[in-house]
């Protein structure tokens, strides 16, 4: 494992400042890369989240005047200054995360990008002007922010999801008071410094890691205007009911198929579902939960994902460059693949490579990337988000019976379909019961200015995660009305 070039960052981030907050208690963080205790952060407490919002607020106020072009200017700083400690933020965020180091670098890049993207946005954040039935009305529309933010981000994708909501959040004219996971807070802590360097003003943003409570005192807080969510669906539910009528952004679990038609390239569909079913572990909402094949060429897909898997997926130290997949994060996911697994035997699903944890590492979440085939609608590895390095197929005989499979399940985030037909590919687009729909490429293909989240009826969440469209999330529509004579 390669060292770290300094000791991370071990406090609460409040209004600009390192603190170690009013309370004693320190909470572990421990690699799951090295089994490690690495960090101890302390238990942020409500006095602590008092202090974030009271400053938030006051820094909001100053914030909203700042004209765009100065908040962009200030925004394409932080993306720099991100950008300049890419393989710092990388090392810390694999050792506490457990992601292959080649993937933090590109979580790292890409949320530097997102600052870039977001600065650019803001500039072109316009309103309109509105024909009135009144003559003598002048109407138009703009964005104005919302206020202070809550945003509580999940474990797989540390930096990059903080990004998702603080680079928007902060470009039109939002503060934020942030909650990541007390078990991966080490690369968000971190990069507080290219914040403050890039000269974000104190009390725009803190940071404050907490568990699932103190997340329910900061949806609740009074001084909390909206809430900004990523994470399951169950977490989702809870911080609904808690947040009442205030504003939320949510972006909630995703069990979204890939399906393999008879006409589709399978030695294409077979590389990306093996890529997406082992990327962050399969750690991913938009990972292959389900893959769904045409029963005409399920015996040649599994073939190729096999012969794919067997040639491509490398477990092992994350920081080796010749790694490819790593530890899962933490004793509940793997788990849930140990449960997912013994039901699999127990009604005789074929296990066809992997089942199991890996022996001979520092931890015993290293999991064997796994393919089972022979999975039925009914099974929990259908039925529920893994979220594992496990590739579940299930076949099907129609494309009617396809998305009837596909659609069946509560959960609607994201989805694919590999076919070389035009006419099924604007079919499945239109109707599989998801956010996005990509073809004939991975499920877990995303895009920076790529408008992310779930379909209506699904507990999926609302909103959009990306581009242009997380900015009109994040702001108020105004109406303006003049009279004019």
């Amino acid at each position: 494992m390669n060292a770290l070039p300094q000791a991370p960052r071990t406090q609460l981030f409040i209004a600009g400042e390192f603190t170690d907050g009013t309370s004693d208690e320190r909470v572990e963080v421990v690699s799951p890369v090295t089994g490690d205790v690495i960090a101890a952060i302390p238990s942020a407490t409500a006095e602590d989240l008092d202090a974030a919002v009271s400053r938030a607020h006051d820094a909001q106020r100053k914030w909203r005047r700042v004209g765009v072009f100065q908040r962009a200017e200030i925004l394409h700083r932080v993306g720099d200054e991100l950008e300049r400690r890419v393989d710092d933020l990388a090392r810390l965020q694999t050792l506490e995360q457990g992601k292959p180091v080649s993937e933090s670098v590109a979580d790292i890049k890409e949320a530097a990008q997102l600052f870039h993207l977001h600065a650019e946005d803001a500039l072109r954040l316009y309103g309109e002007t509105l024909p009135s039935s009144d003559v003598d009305k002048r109407m138009f529309t703009f964005h104005a922010p919302v206020g202070v933010w809550g945003i509580i981000t999940p474990w797989n994708f540390p930096l990059l999801m903080f990004t998702e909501f603080v680079a928007p959040g902060l470009a039109t004219g939002n503060a934020c008071v942030v909650k990541p996971p007390s078990n991966t807070p080490l690369a968000v802590l971190a990069a507080m410094d290219a914040l403050t360097a890039a000269g974000v003003p104190e009390g725009l943003v803190s940071v404050l890691p907490g568990d699932g409570e103190f997340g329910s005192q900061l949806v609740a807080h009074p001084g909390i205007h909206a809430v900004g969510f990523i994470g399951s669906s169950a977490t989702g539910a809870k911080i609904v009911r808690t947040a009442g009528l205030k504003r939320t952004l949510m972006e909630c679990s995703g069990n979204g198929p890939i399906v393999v038609l008879e006409d589709a390239n399978i030695e294409r569909a077979a590389a990306a579902a093996v890529d997406s079913a082992f990327y962050c572990a399969g750690q991913v909402c938009c990972a292959t939960e389900r893959l769904i094949v045409h029963e005409a060429v399920h015996d040649q897909f599994v073939e190729a994902a096999l012969s794919y898997a067997q040639s491509h997926v490398r477990l092992g130290d994350p920081f080796s460059s010749e790694v490819n997949l790593g530890p899962l994060n933490n004793e509940g996911v793997a788990a849930k693949m140990d449960r997912h697994l013994d039901e699999a035997r127990a009604r005789g699903f074929d296990i066809l490579l992997g089942g199991g944890r890996a022996t001979g590492f520092a931890t015993n979440l290293y999991y064997d990337f796994t393919i089972v085939d022979g999975v039925t609608e009914d099974s929990l590895l259908a039925q529920e988000e893994s979220f594992g390095p496990v590739l579940p197929i299930l076949s099907a005989t129609s494309d009617d019976e396809i998305l009837r499979v596909a659609n069946a399940d509560a959960l609607g985030l994201q989805s694919a379909v590999f076919t070389e037909s035009l006419s099924r590919a604007y079919r499945f687009i239109e109707e599989l019961e998801t956010g996005q729909v990509i073809v004939n490429d991975s499920n877990g293909w995303w895009d920076i200015n790529m408008p992310f989240g779930g379909a209506g009826g699904k507990g999926t969440g609302w909103g959009r995660i990306g581009g242009m469209y997380t900015l009109h999330d994040m702001t108020d529509l105004r109406t303006g009305a003049i009279h004019v004579r």
